[in-house]
């Protein structure tokens, strides 16, 4: 399957670039990044020019959000499957890429975390949020991370939203500090030099409280999931999915 991978050169793209190129059923045959023209990585040259992603079946983007959803009607022309790393979309973009791939014959899969154990933390979320009154999601990530909630916590609040019997009354002596409202449920975002990507879920009930946590130590618990996503793309009954849970099924 011939792959092309946009933020080539970027923190993510950098890493896994090389270990899609390793494998014997996947080809690495572009790579685009304005700011890194000339760089090799996974085997090719980076380019600034939007034409090294023709011959691929399969994007990779690891490119800002808004740059994503400026390509997604070039590649719904094309007839390209894409699978987004981004972080950064929120509901209003999940929309947005929903309307600009009507039509299109590939598939679009948007994936807020390509870390097996959280997409089955949010999984394991769903389930239990049924079952508990209140729930508040807390993220920790590295201090270079571009937006805050993360896309995990996005999808794991949204996911979970609507379960909860209660709300919980605090009033904010200091604005903010009882975190985002994501649908109804509590998003605290923390940034420190040292983290990699770490998402806690806290669940409550009278007397007993419910912790689902997950931690990636190194980004290659992202490679898993990227070479799932690959090559599972094509198979997926929607046009637009978000989330890995249907190919762990």
């Amino acid at each position: 399957m011939r792959v092309a991978v946009t933020g080539a050169a970027g923190r993510m793209g950098s890493f896994v670039t090389p270990h899609i190129a390793a494998q014997a059923d996947l080809e690495v045959v572009g790579c685009l990044d304005p700011r890194h023209v000339g760089e090799v990585v996974g085997g090719v040259v980076v380019s600034d020019d939007p034409t090294a992603l023709d011959t691929a079946e399969v994007v990779l983007e690891w490119a800002p959000a808004t740059s994503v959803l400026d390509r997604l009607g070039d590649h719904a022309a094309a007839g390209r499957h894409v699978v987004v790393g981004a972080s950064g979309f929120t509901p209003e973009r999940l929309d947005l890429a929903g309307e600009r791939w009507e039509g299109a014959v590939g598939r679009l899969l948007i994936v807020p975390n390509f870390a097996i154990g959280a997409v089955l933390m949010q999984r394991f979320a769903r389930e239990a949020a049924r079952w508990f009154a209140a729930s508040e999601v807390i993220e920790l990530h590295h201090d270079g991370k571009a937006d805050a909630p993360s896309g995990t916590a996005l999808a794991t609040a949204l996911g979970i939203a609507g379960t909860q019997q209660r709300a919980v009354e605090s009033e904010e002596v200091v604005p903010g500090a009882r975190g985002a409202d994501v649908g109804g449920v509590r998003v605290h975002s923390v940034r420190l030099p040292g983290l990699v990507a770490h998402q806690e879920v806290l669940l409550g009930n009278p007397g007993e409280v419910l912790t689902l946590r997950h931690d990636s130590m190194d980004r290659i618990s992202f490679v898993p999931g990227v070479l799932a996503a690959l090559r599972g793309v094509g198979g997926l009954p929607d046009a637009v999915t978000v989330g890995l849970d249907p190919l762990l099924r």
